[in-house]
């Protein structure tokens, strides 16, 4: 079985990342949406959170059969592939200044790990402009981000039970 690991900060998942993981799961048979850890950054919205959503976007895949798991992990994502003996990272490109990037880190994670290949996926152009810092910034200003969400995800459910904790 080919698996490979989609990894990121998915703060939060949206229809961008939904499209790259179709695109994903046309290539693997299973695919580990891997959200990653990192205690020194505060995201919006807490791991828990985070897992929510992601499980409510992903819920119409995993009904048609998709082999979809979902996991937290701290750390490098060259050592996930160890620890999971999974060799294949899928990454999401947007814009092709995210290639620049994503490459330096393609490189950087098969010189942790050699196993590890990097496989670049373009977002659909539709999707293109959808990152999770759009969605952030939508809310922050009040605005309906929802439009940038997988069906059925109520994004603004998460982001104001922050507003309503922050008054208290």
């Amino acid at each position: 079985m080919k698996e490979a690991i989609f990894p990121g900060s998915f703060d939060p998942f949206t229809l961008g990342h939904l499209n790259v993981l179709d695109s994903a799961l046309m290539l693997f048979d299973k695919v580990t949406i891997a959200i990653g850890k990192n205690s020194t950054k505060k995201g919006l919205f807490d791991i828990n959170e985070r897992l929510e959503i992601i499980n409510e976007s992903i819920a119409h895949l995993k009904a048609q059969g998709k082999k979809i798991e979902v996991c937290v992990y701290e750390g490098m994502t060259a050592e996930l592939c160890k620890q999971t003996n999974i060799n294949f990272l899928v990454r999401g490109l947007r814009v092709s200044s995210d290639f620049e990037f994503e490459n330096v880190i393609a490189q950087a994670n098969q010189k942790i790990n050699p196993n590890v290949s990097t496989i670049f996926i373009p977002a659909s152009g539709e999707y293109a402009f959808i990152s999770s810092t759009v969605v952030r910034d939508v809310l922050n200003s009040g605005g309906d981000a929802k439009i940038f969400m997988a069906p059925g995800v109520d994004i603004k459910k998460y982001f104001n039970q922050k507003t309503v904790h922050k008054h208290d």
